[in-house]
């Protein structure tokens, strides 16, 4: 006959084994829930802008577009010429902020280079139409009617698709899907969605593990939202597509909106491309100067110098 001690001593694995089992489901189900929490509403809305910016404060005139995507959105877009222009240079911005207006500046300064330029408020941005921000998933179709405008005016003109943060990523989207794109300028673009929301898992202080495990429920979530098959548009994957293209990605060391890591990867996806890097957390690279970027001298000679060389 058992005893009494015996049968509670097998029964212990069991109740191990049931334990950890439920351990496990829950803290998979938390992962899952996690995207859900934390994403809804930073993509669920449609982004307004406190400040915009005018043309005429940068002594420049710009004209307004109306530009329609591939998928039948109006977007809002501004329109910079340049005489005798050497290429036409497509600007977006980031995921909520600021306005591409704030590119004005930029327009300013490549005018007198003899470069023209589209300012491109994305999907989902101010004037544009869209309630829903597709973390470059879509976006890069919002480059492309650009891209489509600029070659109806003028077919020989080289272009240029350059963005800011998540319009850094949907630049290099672009690219890599448009062969129409010529350059490339990228001021901290993320290596993919997933990869990010990991990476600043991992600053707020969670087990690099967890983070990794994250992941795919990141990508699951993106699937279910925008389409499985929109997730081969990535710019870890896109970046890959240059073809001898030119390319110019500048980051900060310590920005803690897109880690340097993303930088990283991109830049090992793609060694040929041009880099340029500064210290500290700046997300704009040139922060303090961005409205003005010519005088931020450094700055200023990395990007006139990399489109002076390539057109």
């Amino acid at each position: 006959m058992v005893s009494e001690r015996v049968v509670k001593r097998r029964r212990w694995p069991k109740v191990l084994a049931i334990f950890l089992g439920v351990l496990i489901v829950l803290c998979a189900a938390a992962l899952a829930c996690l995207p859900f929490v934390e994403m809804n509403g930073m993509v669920n809305l449609h982004a307004n802008f406190g400040k915009v910016y005018a043309a005429s404060d940068y002594a420049i005139k710009a004209d307004k577009l109306t530009l329609t995507t591939e998928d039948g959105l109006k977007l809002a877009a501004y329109q910079v010429d340049a005489e005798k222009p050497r290429a036409a240079v497509i600007f977006v911005s980031g995921i909520l902020k600021p306005s591409v207006t704030a590119f004005f500046g930029h327009a300013a300064m490549l005018r007198k280079e003899g470069f023209s330029s589209v300012l491109v408020e994305m999907r989902a941005h101010g004037e544009s139409e869209g309630d829903e921000i597709c973390l470059g998933t879509k976006e890069y179709l919002d480059v492309q009617a650009a891209v489509r405008c600029i070659k109806a005016r003028d077919p020989e003109l080289p272009i240029v698709a350059f963005g800011l943060s998540m319009g850094a990523g949907t630049a290099v989207n672009a690219i890599g899907e448009t062969p129409d794109i010529g350059a490339l300028v990228s001021l901290s673009a993320f290596s993919t969605w997933p990869d990010l929301f990991a990476d600043n898992m991992e600053m707020m202080g969670f087990p690099r593990f967890v983070c990794e495990a994250e992941k795919p429920f990141v990508w699951l979530y993106m699937g279910v939202k925008y389409g499985f098959d929109r997730l081969r548009v990535n710019p870890l994957a896109e970046i890959q597509k240059l073809n001898g293209r030119p390319a110019l990605l500048m980051q900060s060391r310590g920005d803690t909106q897109v880690p340097y890591v993303n930088f990283e990867r991109l830049t090992h996806a793609a060694p040929q491309v041009e880099t340029y890097v500064v210290d500290g957390d700046h997300h704009f690279i040139c922060d303090d100067n961005f409205l003005h970027p010519e005088e931020d001298i450094n700055y200023t000679k990395a990007l006139l110098g990399f489109l002076n060389e390539h057109f």
